[in-house]
């Protein structure tokens, strides 16, 4: 297709679609006549695919890095020919299992296509299980860049996993006393009733 037509269809400005071009973002080529045709990924024809974007940090400071990695996401998108429907960014842990926005990202069937930077910005543990529930629904999930995130992030995630931890375990101790208390009362209701 005629760049100015991709340019449209992403809802971006021709000479940002110009300049993606020439950096090499874009795929495509030059015709003799001075036309530049954008080449499309095969992902991205198929008819009726929704992709969206996920993005996130792991703390409030990190807003800043929140925004850029969401505007990486969306030129890597525009660079694939995908037609991103939805841009969704959150701030939790990695480790957290309820981060509402990543759970209705998940739940919402129309979403054949997820796009994350890392997998830990997914999440940090059980990416594969993610990956392949998607799959057995139609759907996937494209990791943009394999290689492993900074450790900053992952220290992040160690306190958070061993805060998870002890409050576990607080959490026990004190449902093993309200059933000692609980056993130690109907022992005490049936001690009344035959006394």
């Amino acid at each position: 297709m005629k760049l100015s037509q991709y340019a449209k269809e992403q809802g971006i400005s021709y000479r940002t679609a110009l300049r993606w071009f020439r950096a090499g973002t874009i795929k495509g080529y030059q015709a003799p006549s001075g036309t530049i045709i954008v080449t499309t990924d095969e992902k991205a024809d198929r008819p009726g695919q929704k992709v969206a974007i996920y993005a996130r940090v792991s703390s409030t400071e990190k807003q800043s890095h929140l925004e850029s990695q969401a505007e990486r996401l969306v030129a890597y998108c525009t660079a694939k020919g995908y037609q991103v429907v939805k841009v969704v960014k959150e701030i939790g842990s990695g480790v957290n299992d309820s981060r509402p926005k990543f759970l209705a990202l998940l739940e919402d069937q129309s979403i054949s296509l997820m796009v994350v930077e890392h997998k830990d910005r997914g999440t940090r543990f059980g990416f594969r299980y993610i990956e392949t529930l998607l799959k057995a629904a139609g759907r996937e999930i494209e990791v943009v860049n394999q290689a492993e995130n900074g450790t900053e992030d992952l220290l992040a995630d160690l306190i958070s996993i061993i805060s998870s931890f002890c409050a576990r375990l607080y959490g026990q101790r004190r449902a093993k006393r309200k059933t000692a208390k609980i056993v130690a009362e109907l022992e005490k209701g049936d001690d009344d009733a035959t006394g």
